[in-house]
């Protein structure tokens, strides 16, 4: 059975049977040297068909159907061997994964956890986004921010789906078992595409970073008691030795065990900050509000820079992919829902309209002695499940952009992904909010918005584009990467005007 990667033209069924030896020796009695031949060369045959369900991944393969007519034959990654009859142009592939995760010692397949998948794209999105929520929807009010929060997670959703769809297609095309952000624009974009996706990339994940040390270390110093240097390194040796020395099942399960404090924290916090709830305050809606607080929002939801370790780690399962991008998001579209009613029905005199904003938790540590610390608890967790997001998105962001060799860590990218954001934020412990908000206005909507569906319609439409392809993640076709790229570019000119076109 010739191989494409470990993507075969045949049903999903037929790849995952392992195919059996068959005829490959034929059975007649040789003696002396030709017998001793013969018998060593059944026994590594038998060892290969032990190890062959784990190699499926490579471009090169053994086909264990052979006969004696029928010798050993390659499989590229090119496309089918030369027996196999020509694929037809457009052919879309169905397969249940694309390759097998190998454990380095044991060289036995490690298939990654969905589960873990899904804590990792949730821990990413609960980030310090949540904090501001309430914030910059106060004066649209609950019901007007409801409305853009969902309509903002759906967005998100799609350009995640997007981008996991265009990761695979250029995973399966090079031969990879993992490519970053870089290797996917340099194929559907080019040159243009590539300086533009590194650029962004990079300075929002350094900016969010900042951001995320500067804010833990301010918790940890009034929690610990330490100057703020020593907090600040605390925090980035900690989840930078995790994220270095863990493997995969390691993180998922710390991801795992912080986005269960996360929702205990939230819990505790929501039952008592609730007792002041205003039910009447959650219908009211300003619709003429909801553009200024897009941005931040949109901030809030961002998980794409871990989308092609989610790829890499379900070894291009799209169907795990697309459960793991969609509830991975779904838990803290809930979150925010919930967060936001319970700040905005419980602040007195809410007007709307006013431009009047009030620090919500601020708001809420004045109430109650207890609601304190648990308010600093769940903002250092929220923080920590997005910053490990961070940590692995650049860091193989950075490993594919210097070329360095996968499938093992390497400490120059942790390095430089850890350093210069510690760095920063002891230089101004006060960059928080500043580098937040620039971040989310000005980066996020260009990298994860306009960048993934200008990707998708390069490689579904360009006349360059592959024969054969995977199957789509997002439907509509042109319509719906259309609405993609229309909807983030109005945002962004809105801001722009807003922030430059008056004296």
């Amino acid at each position: 059975m010739p191989w494409y990667n470990g993507l075969s033209s045949r049903s999903a069924t037929e790849i995952k049977d392992t195919p059996r030896i068959s005829r490959v020796l034929p059975k007649v009695k040789v003696v002396g040297l030709e017998n001793l031949l013969k018998t060593t060369l059944w026994k590594v045959l038998k060892k290969l068909k032990e190890f062959y369900p784990y190699i499926v991944g490579k471009a090169t393969t053994l086909n264990f159907n052979a006969t004696e007519e029928q010798p050993f034959r390659k499989a590229t990654a090119r496309g089918p061997s030369p027996s196999e009859p020509p694929q037809k142009e457009n052919e879309v592939f169905e397969f249940e994964r694309l390759f097998s995760n190998l454990n380095q010692a044991t060289l036995k397949r490690e298939p990654g956890s969905l589960s873990s998948a899904i804590f990792l794209v949730a821990g990413t999105t609960v980030g310090a986004g949540i904090l501001a929520i309430p914030a910059v929807t106060q004066e649209s009010g609950f019901l007007a921010s409801a409305v853009t929060c969902i309509l903002c997670w759906v967005f998100m959703v799609v350009t995640g789906l997007l981008l996991a769809e265009v990761n695979v297609n250029t995973m399966c095309e090079l031969g990879s078992g993992g490519v970053s952000l870089v290797s996917m624009a340099r194929r559907t974009l080019g040159t243009a595409g590539v300086q533009i996706a590194c650029w962004s990339y990079i300075f929002i994940h350094y900016a969010l970073l900042v951001a995320y040390v500067a804010r833990s270390s301010d918790i940890l110093t009034n929690f610990l008691g330490i100057p703020l240097w020593e907090s600040a390194t605390l925090f980035s040796l900690i989840f930078g030795c995790i994220c270095y020395f863990g493997s995969q099942r390691f993180i998922g399960a710390v991801n795992g065990v912080l986005v269960f404090g996360i929702i205990a924290s939230f819990a505790a916090l929501v039952a008592v900050a609730s007792g002041n709830l205003q039910w009447d305050a959650l219908l009211q809606a300003n619709f003429d509000a909801v553009p200024t607080s897009i941005p931040i929002i949109a901030l809030s939801f961002v998980y794409q820079n871990v989308v092609p370790v989610v790829c890499t780690n379900l070894e291009g399962n799209l169907s795990k992919v697309r459960i793991a991008i969609v509830l991975g998001t779904a838990i803290p579209l809930v979150l925010f829902l919930v967060w936001n009613a319970v700040i905005l029905g419980s602040i007195p005199n809410l007007e709307m309209g006013s431009g009047k904003i009030t620090d919500p938790l601020q708001q809420l540590q004045s109430t109650s002695g207890v609601v304190g610390p648990i308010i600093q608890v769940f903002s250092l967790l929220a923080i920590a499940t997005s910053y490990i997001g961070f940590i692995l998105g650049l860091a193989d962001f950075l490993a594919d952009l210097l070329k360095l060799p996968t499938g093992q860590n390497q400490p120059l990218p942790y390095l430089l992904t850890l350093i210069p954001p510690l760095a920063l934020s002891l230089l101004d412990p006060e960059i928080f909010f500043k580098a937040l908000d620039f971040a989310g206005t000005y980066g996020v909507l260009v990298l994860f918005g306009v960048l993934p569906a200008a990707m998708s319609w390069s490689e579904r439409y360009s006349s360059s584009s592959p024969a054969v392809r995977l199957p789509q993640l997002v439907p509509g076709g042109r319509l719906t990467l259309s609405l993609i790229i229309g909807g983030a570019g109005c945002v962004i000119f809105s801001e722009i005007f807003k922030n430059f076109g008056h004296p």
